[in-house]
Formats: structure tokens, C-alpha cells, sequence
């Protein structure tokens, strides 16, 4: 039988894809420079294949070694699973689990989750990661995440999903221009660039946008927000509305303030909350667990 590749020496592939630079891809993996090239050149060696074209200068991965890297992501992460079942002795929830969250959510379900699953589940080690969208799906495709809880709908770039809920969005105004607008919210009775909106990086301004069916563009502002908190303390000046998520009202955002929520324009002015993780995970069992339990958390939990 043929010496297998080892882990080592994938880990060193992986590092150089994601570094593209040999000496930070080294730092990366606390080894020098030689003993990274050594470890490339002997698993493109073992495998009988070129993983890169090298010049005097620079480098770049060949079509088979981006595929490569590709499968390598999944043995490493099928290894971590492995020793994290094996040191839990078969316990499916015991040892870290790392979870990505976007920022729209992650302050309105992270205590109470955290605490829920310490309470049931004492030996998973719970590590949270709050990130936008892309950056937290970048890091799952290179296996330093477990699972994402994000807002669909969303291009979740190949991975698998289950929907916990839905969580509704409110019209947020000055108590003292609820009545002017009216329930539903009538958009035209708003003035012209009256509504603000998150940063586009984050989903929740498309998302909002879409399902409370605003499509007249003059009426959203031109300043962007970073959170949905200033989002709400420039309401609350009365500079004009916003959207807000249910699950962030019921968490007491609009506490002491002016604020009333109104139900904004469209049958179903939600989004979709899911938990993604990657196909070739052996977790799936912890993954469901875990998701039972931020389901219990949201405004409507849909979670079959």
C-alpha cells in the first residue's frame, strides 16, 4: 500500500493557499520556510502530481492543486471531527464548536443560547465568531468554523442548511409619526429620504428592503449605518424611520425610547433564520442540537 499523505504536510498546502506568500504561510504554521517547501514538494511527490508552478519569484496553484486544496480542507476537517469525537469518548456533545454569527443576530441570541447549552450540554466548549456574511462563509469553506447561524435567503455557496424560523421585520418610528404613516405602513405619507438602512455588507439591509416590498429608492437615505443600534438612536431624533428585526425588539432595543414598530408592507416582511454548515461534515447530530436550541429562541420557529 502506498505511504498516505500526512496531515502535516496538507496543513502546510492549506496554509500557502490561504497565505499566497511562503514566508507568512510558514510563520502561519510556526515552521520555516524550507521545512514548508520540503513538506509541498513531498506530498506533490507522493501524489505524483504538480500542486504548483513555481518561478524565480512567485507561484501559483495549478488547476489540480486548487483541487486538491479543496480536498484537503475536508480531511483536515474530518481529522479535527475525529479527535474531537474520539477525546469526548463517542459524547456528540463534548469539545469545541464553533459557531459564526452576523451581527444582526448575534446580540440578541448569543447569551441566551450560551447559557442554555452550558446548562444541557456542560462539556461542549461553545466559541463564537461575529462576522459579516461572506467573511463568516470564507471561513467555513477553510474549516476554521463549524456552523453559521446568517439571514436567508442567501447564496450559501454549496453548503447545506436548515431553517430554524422566521423573524419578522417592524417599521420603527417616532411615536409622533406612527399615526401619519398608519398600519400597514403607507411608504408614499413617509418623506423622502426618511428611511435608513444598514451598511450593504450587511444582508439585512437587502433582505429588509425585499420582503417589506420598499421599491421606491428615493425614499431610503444616502447615510448607512453600522449597527442596528444607531439605527435606532437616529430614528428616535426623529431624523426619519427604519427596519427593525423582531427578534432584536424583543430583546429591548427600543427600550426607552419614543420608538413605536409598525407593521410594514407585505404579507410576510420576514427573513428566513438558517444554520449552515459544510456537506461533508460527520456532525450533523450536534449541528441538530444545537439548532433545536436557537429555534426555541427566535420569534417563529419553523424548525422541522
Amino acid at each position: 500500500m502506498s505511504k498516505l499523505p500526512s496531515l502535516k504536510n496538507l496543513s502546510y498546502l492549506l496554509a500557502l493557499h490561504q497565505e499566497q506568500n511562503f514566508n507568512r504561510a510558514a510563520a502561519e504554521c510556526n515552521v520555516s520556510q524550507s521545512t514548508l517547501s520540503s513538506g509541498i514538494q513531498n506530498l506533490e511527490e507522493q501524489l505524483d502530481c504538480q500542486l504548483i508552478e513555481r518561478d524565480h519569484k512567485s507561484f501559483l496553484f495549478t488547476a489540480l492543486g486548487e483541487e486538491i486544496v479543496e480536498k484537503a480542507r475536508d480531511i483536515i476537517s474530518a481529522s479535527e471531527e475525529l479527535l474531537h469525537y474520539a477525546q469526548g469518548q463517542g459524547n456528540i456533545m463534548e469539545g469545541p464548536l464553533r459557531l459564526g454569527i452576523i451581527p444582526t443576530i448575534a446580540p440578541f441570541v448569543i447569551g441566551e443560547l450560551s447559557k442554555n447549552l452550558q446548562n444541557k450540554f456542560p462539556k461542549l466548549l461553545l466559541q463564537l465568531s461575529e462576522d459579516t456574511t461572506q467573511n463568516l462563509l470564507h471561513r467555513l469553506r477553510n474549516g476554521e468554523l463549524d456552523i453559521l447561524l446568517l439571514a436567508l435567503p442567501m447564496d450559501i455557496q454549496g453548503n447545506q442548511k436548515w431553517i430554524l424560523g422566521r423573524d419578522p421585520f417592524k417599521l420603527v418610528v417616532h411615536k409622533e409619526l406612527a399615526e401619519t404613516v398608519g398600519e400597514p405602513v403607507d411608504y408614499d405619507k413617509l418623506p423622502d429620504r426618511s428611511i435608513f438602512l444598514l451598511e450593504k455588507e450587511h444582508c439585512m439591509t437587502g433582505h429588509a428592503v425585499a420582503a417589506c416590498q420598499l421599491t421606491d429608492s428615493i425614499k431610503m437615505n444616502p447615510f448607512t449605518a453600522t449597527s442596528l443600534h444607531s439605527l435606532v438612536q437616529m430614528a428616535d431624533a426623529r431624523l426619519g424611520a427604519t427596519f427593525i428585526p423582531q427578534m432584536a425588539i424583543d430583546q429591548g432595543i427600543l427600550d426607552n425610547t419614543d420608538l413605536v414598530s409598525l407593521k410594514p408592507t407585505g404579507q410576510e416582511a420576514s427573513r428566513d433564520i438558517g444554520l449552515v454548515y459544510r456537506p461533508t461534515t460527520s456532525r450533523r447530530q450536534t449541528f441538530r442540537k444545537v439548532a433545536e436550541e436557537i429555534a426555541r429562541l427566535l420569534p417563529v420557529n419553523t424548525l422541522n
